[in-house]
Protein backbone atom coordinates (compact mmCIF):
# COMPACT_ATOMS: atom_id res chain seq x y z
CA UNK A 1 0.00 0.00 0.00
CA UNK A 2 1.25 3.17 -0.85
CA UNK A 3 0.86 6.69 0.29
CA UNK A 4 2.65 9.94 -0.94
CA UNK A 5 3.64 11.80 1.87
CA UNK A 6 4.23 15.09 2.13
CA UNK A 7 6.77 15.25 5.15
CA UNK A 8 8.83 12.27 6.70
CA UNK A 9 7.75 9.30 8.68
CA UNK A 10 3.98 8.53 9.28
CA UNK A 11 1.13 10.56 8.33
CA UNK A 12 -0.51 12.21 11.67
CA UNK A 13 -4.24 11.13 10.75
CA UNK A 14 -7.51 11.81 12.75
CA UNK A 15 -10.31 9.59 12.31
CA UNK A 16 -13.67 10.36 14.11
CA UNK A 17 -15.77 7.45 14.35
CA UNK A 18 -18.72 6.18 15.96
CA UNK A 19 -22.78 4.99 15.54
CA UNK A 20 -25.46 6.89 13.68
CA UNK A 21 -26.63 10.04 15.35
CA UNK A 22 -23.81 10.24 17.88
CA UNK A 23 -22.81 13.85 16.44
CA UNK A 24 -19.75 13.00 13.87
CA UNK A 25 -20.33 15.47 11.34
CA UNK A 26 -21.28 18.54 13.83
CA UNK A 27 -17.80 17.59 15.75
CA UNK A 28 -16.18 17.28 12.36
CA UNK A 29 -16.76 20.80 11.19
CA UNK A 30 -16.85 22.11 15.01
CA UNK A 31 -12.87 21.05 14.67
CA UNK A 32 -12.93 22.45 10.95
CA UNK A 33 -13.08 26.19 12.94
CA UNK A 34 -9.93 25.12 14.43
CA UNK A 35 -8.18 23.15 12.80
CA UNK A 36 -7.05 23.19 9.07
CA UNK A 37 -8.41 19.91 7.76
CA UNK A 38 -10.49 18.69 5.05
CA UNK A 39 -13.25 15.54 5.46
CA UNK A 40 -12.78 12.61 4.03
CA UNK A 41 -16.02 10.86 4.57
CA UNK A 42 -15.90 6.79 5.86
CA UNK A 43 -20.24 6.51 4.92
CA UNK A 44 -20.58 3.50 2.76
CA UNK A 45 -24.12 5.26 1.89
CA UNK A 46 -22.93 8.96 1.34
CA UNK A 47 -21.41 8.20 -1.65
CA UNK A 48 -24.48 7.76 -3.71
CA UNK A 49 -25.79 10.75 -5.44
CA UNK A 50 -29.53 12.07 -4.94
CA UNK A 51 -29.49 10.00 -1.39
CA UNK A 52 -29.23 13.01 1.00
CA UNK A 53 -31.66 13.54 3.45
CA UNK A 54 -32.05 9.46 4.19
CA UNK A 55 -27.72 9.53 4.35
CA UNK A 56 -27.11 12.58 6.76
CA UNK A 57 -24.81 14.38 4.55
CA UNK A 58 -23.46 17.69 5.74
CA UNK A 59 -25.55 20.10 3.84
CA UNK A 60 -24.19 22.22 0.37
CA UNK A 61 -23.43 24.93 2.50
CA UNK A 62 -21.06 22.79 5.36
CA UNK A 63 -19.73 21.63 2.01
CA UNK A 64 -19.05 24.68 0.71
CA UNK A 65 -17.23 25.69 3.83
CA UNK A 66 -15.42 22.70 4.51
CA UNK A 67 -14.09 20.06 1.62
CA UNK A 68 -16.24 16.90 1.99
CA UNK A 69 -14.37 13.85 0.23
CA UNK A 70 -16.30 10.57 -0.88
CA UNK A 71 -19.65 11.77 -0.88
CA UNK A 72 -21.97 12.27 -4.12
CA UNK A 73 -19.17 9.63 -6.12
CA UNK A 74 -21.34 7.63 -7.60
CA UNK A 75 -25.13 7.11 -8.75
CA UNK A 76 -27.22 4.64 -6.76
CA UNK A 77 -27.28 2.18 -9.44
CA UNK A 78 -23.74 1.95 -9.62
CA UNK A 79 -21.42 -0.57 -7.35
CA UNK A 80 -19.17 0.92 -4.67
CA UNK A 81 -16.76 -1.96 -2.74
CA UNK A 82 -14.52 -1.07 0.27
CA UNK A 83 -11.40 -1.76 -2.52
CA UNK A 84 -12.76 1.44 -4.27
CA UNK A 85 -13.31 3.51 -1.25
CA UNK A 86 -9.38 2.60 -0.38
CA UNK A 87 -8.17 3.85 -3.95
CA UNK A 88 -10.66 6.68 -3.89
CA UNK A 89 -10.27 8.28 -0.33
CA UNK A 90 -6.19 7.47 -0.90
CA UNK A 91 -6.46 9.88 -3.65
CA UNK A 92 -8.05 12.70 -2.17
CA UNK A 93 -5.65 12.23 1.03
CA UNK A 94 -2.98 12.70 -1.48
CA UNK A 95 -4.63 16.06 -2.78
CA UNK A 96 -5.29 17.36 0.97
CA UNK A 97 -1.75 16.76 2.17
CA UNK A 98 -0.29 18.56 -0.58
CA UNK A 99 -2.16 21.72 -0.32
CA UNK A 100 -0.94 21.72 3.19
CA UNK A 101 -4.40 20.55 4.87
CA UNK A 102 -5.02 17.59 7.16
CA UNK A 103 -7.00 14.75 6.24
CA UNK A 104 -9.73 14.19 8.58
CA UNK A 105 -11.20 10.59 8.54
CA UNK A 106 -15.02 10.79 9.12
CA UNK A 107 -17.94 8.18 9.26
CA UNK A 108 -19.51 5.41 10.99
CA UNK A 109 -18.77 2.38 8.36
CA UNK A 110 -16.45 0.13 10.33
CA UNK A 111 -14.91 -1.60 7.30
CA UNK A 112 -14.20 1.83 5.70
CA UNK A 113 -12.22 2.96 7.92
CA UNK A 114 -10.59 -0.32 8.65
CA UNK A 115 -9.27 -0.62 5.37
CA UNK A 116 -8.25 2.95 4.89
CA UNK A 117 -6.12 2.78 7.68
CA UNK A 118 -4.62 -0.93 7.77
CA UNK A 119 -5.10 -1.92 3.93
CA UNK A 120 -6.77 -4.68 1.93
CA UNK A 121 -7.30 -8.29 2.31
CA UNK A 122 -5.78 -9.83 -0.38
CA UNK A 123 -8.63 -11.91 -1.60
CA UNK A 124 -10.95 -12.86 -4.58
CA UNK A 125 -12.95 -10.14 -6.41
CA UNK A 126 -16.58 -10.61 -6.02
CA UNK A 127 -18.20 -13.63 -8.59
CA UNK A 128 -21.86 -12.23 -9.74
CA UNK A 129 -23.34 -16.02 -10.60
CA UNK A 130 -21.29 -17.54 -7.57
CA UNK A 131 -22.92 -15.10 -5.34
CA UNK A 132 -26.53 -15.32 -6.94
CA UNK A 133 -26.35 -19.23 -6.60
CA UNK A 134 -25.44 -18.63 -2.54
CA UNK A 135 -28.42 -16.13 -2.53
CA UNK A 136 -31.19 -17.96 -3.94
CA UNK A 137 -29.78 -21.39 -2.17
CA UNK A 138 -30.66 -19.20 1.10
CA UNK A 139 -34.10 -18.21 -0.46
CA UNK A 140 -35.18 -21.94 -1.04
CA UNK A 141 -33.78 -23.66 1.87
CA UNK A 142 -34.46 -20.80 4.32
CA UNK A 143 -32.40 -18.57 6.29
CA UNK A 144 -29.70 -20.47 8.26
CA UNK A 145 -28.53 -22.28 5.47
CA UNK A 146 -25.18 -20.18 4.56
CA UNK A 147 -24.19 -19.81 8.38
CA UNK A 148 -24.94 -23.89 8.70
CA UNK A 149 -22.66 -24.61 5.49
CA UNK A 150 -20.18 -21.81 6.43
CA UNK A 151 -19.85 -23.58 10.10
CA UNK A 152 -18.55 -26.61 8.02
CA UNK A 153 -15.61 -24.95 6.13
CA UNK A 154 -14.84 -21.87 7.91
CA UNK A 155 -16.12 -22.33 12.37
CA UNK A 156 -14.10 -19.27 13.17
CA UNK A 157 -15.89 -17.18 10.84
CA UNK A 158 -19.18 -18.56 11.00
CA UNK A 159 -18.90 -17.78 14.89
CA UNK A 160 -18.21 -13.90 14.04
CA UNK A 161 -20.87 -13.62 11.87
CA UNK A 162 -25.09 -14.00 12.41
CA UNK A 163 -26.85 -16.14 10.86
CA UNK A 164 -28.75 -12.56 9.08
CA UNK A 165 -25.76 -11.24 8.07
CA UNK A 166 -26.13 -12.29 4.71
CA UNK A 167 -23.83 -10.40 2.64
CA UNK A 168 -20.53 -11.06 4.98
CA UNK A 169 -21.65 -15.03 5.00
CA UNK A 170 -22.05 -14.85 1.07
CA UNK A 171 -18.76 -13.05 0.92
CA UNK A 172 -17.61 -15.71 3.53
CA UNK A 173 -18.75 -18.69 1.38
CA UNK A 174 -17.46 -17.33 -2.15
CA UNK A 175 -13.72 -17.14 -0.66
CA UNK A 176 -13.53 -20.66 0.07
CA UNK A 177 -15.14 -21.42 -3.19
CA UNK A 178 -13.00 -19.64 -5.23
CA UNK A 179 -9.21 -20.59 -3.54
CA UNK A 180 -10.29 -23.29 -1.28
CA UNK A 181 -9.28 -21.41 1.57
CA UNK A 182 -10.63 -20.02 4.74
CA UNK A 183 -11.54 -16.32 5.08
CA UNK A 184 -10.86 -16.30 8.76
CA UNK A 185 -7.08 -17.84 8.02
CA UNK A 186 -6.73 -15.24 4.78
CA UNK A 187 -7.60 -12.32 7.80
CA UNK A 188 -5.17 -13.61 10.66
CA UNK A 189 -2.40 -13.60 7.88
CA UNK A 190 -2.97 -10.26 6.74
CA UNK A 191 -3.37 -9.07 10.66
CA UNK A 192 -4.52 -5.60 8.88
CA UNK A 193 -1.33 -4.25 10.53
CA UNK A 194 -0.18 -2.15 6.95
CA UNK A 195 -0.49 1.02 8.25
CA UNK A 196 1.21 4.27 7.31
CA UNK A 197 -0.47 6.52 9.43
CA UNK A 198 0.34 7.58 12.94
CA UNK A 199 -3.18 7.78 14.11
CA UNK A 200 -5.46 9.32 16.81
CA UNK A 201 -8.95 7.69 16.72
CA UNK A 202 -11.87 9.47 18.22
CA UNK A 203 -14.93 7.77 19.34
CA UNK A 204 -18.09 9.94 19.50
CA UNK A 205 -21.05 8.09 21.52
CA UNK A 206 -23.52 9.50 24.16
CA UNK A 207 -25.76 6.81 26.64
CA UNK A 208 -27.63 4.68 24.79
CA UNK A 209 -31.11 6.53 25.86
CA UNK A 210 -29.67 9.85 24.80
CA UNK A 211 -28.47 8.32 21.29
CA UNK A 212 -31.70 6.61 20.84
CA UNK A 213 -33.63 9.89 21.13
CA UNK A 214 -31.04 11.41 18.74
CA UNK A 215 -31.77 8.78 16.12
CA UNK A 216 -35.73 9.13 16.53
CA UNK A 217 -35.66 12.55 16.50
CA UNK A 218 -33.51 12.54 13.51
CA UNK A 219 -35.92 10.34 11.82
CA UNK A 220 -38.40 12.84 12.37
CA UNK A 221 -36.10 15.75 11.09
CA UNK A 222 -35.64 13.30 7.91
CA UNK A 223 -39.12 13.03 7.22
CA UNK A 224 -40.24 17.26 7.79
CA UNK A 225 -36.68 17.59 5.61
CA UNK A 226 -38.41 15.48 2.58
CA UNK A 227 -37.34 11.82 2.66
CA UNK A 228 -40.59 10.71 0.95
CA UNK A 229 -39.80 13.29 -1.80
CA UNK A 230 -36.59 12.48 -2.34
CA UNK A 231 -37.22 8.37 -2.34
CA UNK A 232 -39.89 9.46 -4.97
CA UNK A 233 -37.88 11.41 -7.04
CA UNK A 234 -35.16 8.73 -6.97
CA UNK A 235 -38.06 5.55 -8.00
CA UNK A 236 -39.40 8.36 -10.51
CA UNK A 237 -35.24 8.14 -12.08
CA UNK A 238 -35.79 4.52 -12.82
CA UNK A 239 -34.00 2.96 -9.36
CA UNK A 240 -35.34 -0.40 -8.64
CA UNK A 241 -36.28 -0.44 -4.99
CA UNK A 242 -33.95 -3.79 -5.13
CA UNK A 243 -30.83 -2.11 -5.32
CA UNK A 244 -28.39 -2.26 -2.78
CA UNK A 245 -28.22 1.50 -2.60
CA UNK A 246 -32.25 2.11 -2.19
CA UNK A 247 -32.20 -1.03 0.52
CA UNK A 248 -30.92 1.45 2.80
CA UNK A 249 -32.36 1.89 6.18
CA UNK A 250 -34.84 4.76 5.73
CA UNK A 251 -35.19 4.27 1.96
CA UNK A 252 -36.50 0.95 2.01
CA UNK A 253 -39.09 2.13 4.75
CA UNK A 254 -40.09 4.76 3.04
CA UNK A 255 -40.52 2.73 -0.05
CA UNK A 256 -42.97 0.52 1.08
CA UNK A 257 -45.07 3.66 2.26
CA UNK A 258 -44.84 4.68 -1.38
CA UNK A 259 -46.07 0.91 -2.06
CA UNK A 260 -49.22 0.96 -0.01
CA UNK A 261 -47.58 -1.73 2.37
CA UNK A 262 -47.85 0.17 5.41
CA UNK A 263 -48.97 3.83 7.11
CA UNK A 264 -46.02 6.56 7.17
CA UNK A 265 -46.12 6.27 10.60
CA UNK A 266 -45.04 2.61 10.94
CA UNK A 267 -42.35 3.66 8.00
CA UNK A 268 -41.34 6.36 10.46
CA UNK A 269 -41.34 3.60 13.52
CA UNK A 270 -39.71 0.97 11.51
CA UNK A 271 -36.73 3.44 10.26
CA UNK A 272 -36.38 4.55 13.88
CA UNK A 273 -35.80 1.01 15.33
CA UNK A 274 -33.66 -0.32 13.06
CA UNK A 275 -31.71 3.13 12.78
CA UNK A 276 -31.06 1.88 16.36
CA UNK A 277 -30.15 -1.90 15.90
CA UNK A 278 -27.89 -0.53 13.34
CA UNK A 279 -26.30 1.87 16.16
CA UNK A 280 -25.84 -1.37 18.26
CA UNK A 281 -24.04 -3.19 15.36
CA UNK A 282 -21.82 -0.23 15.32
CA UNK A 283 -20.82 0.01 18.58
CA UNK A 284 -19.82 -3.78 18.75
CA UNK A 285 -17.77 -3.21 15.76
CA UNK A 286 -16.18 -0.26 17.27
CA UNK A 287 -15.70 -1.55 20.93
CA UNK A 288 -13.84 -4.32 19.60
CA UNK A 289 -10.68 -1.27 18.49
CA UNK A 290 -8.77 -0.19 22.18
CA UNK A 291 -7.38 2.48 20.78
CA UNK A 292 -10.35 4.43 19.93
CA UNK A 293 -10.77 7.22 22.56
CA UNK A 294 -14.71 7.71 23.24
CA UNK A 295 -15.69 11.07 24.22
CA UNK A 296 -19.75 12.27 24.21
CA UNK A 297 -18.78 15.68 21.83
CA UNK A 298 -22.08 17.55 23.56
CA UNK A 299 -20.21 17.28 26.61
CA UNK A 300 -16.55 16.96 25.84
CA UNK A 301 -15.51 19.46 23.59
CA UNK A 302 -12.67 21.30 25.24
CA UNK A 303 -11.40 17.30 25.78
CA UNK A 304 -11.60 16.71 21.94
CA UNK A 305 -9.82 20.22 21.00
CA UNK A 306 -6.76 19.00 23.75
CA UNK A 307 -6.29 15.84 22.26
CA UNK A 308 -6.56 17.49 18.71
CA UNK A 309 -3.90 20.05 20.30
CA UNK A 310 -1.33 17.60 21.52
CA UNK A 311 -1.68 15.30 18.23
CA UNK A 312 -0.68 17.50 16.14
CA UNK A 313 1.86 18.72 18.22
CA UNK A 314 3.52 16.26 18.13
CA UNK A 315 3.88 15.52 14.51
Amino acid sequence: MSVDFSQEGPLPLVVICGPTASGKTALALNLAEKFPVEIISADSRQVYRGMDIGTAKATGQERAAVPHHLVDVVDPDEEFTAGRFVTLSRAALRSITLRGHRPLLVGGTGLYIKTFTEGLLEAPAADESLRTRLTDLEDQQGMGTLHARLQQVDPVMAERLSPRDQVRLVRALEVFELTGRRLSELQARHGFSDNPFRLLKIGVTADRDALYRRIDERVHRMVEMGLVDEVESLLAKGYSPLLKSMQTIGYREIIHFLQGEISLDEAIARIQQQSRRYAKRQMTWFRRDSTIIWVDSSKESDKIHELMECFYVAS
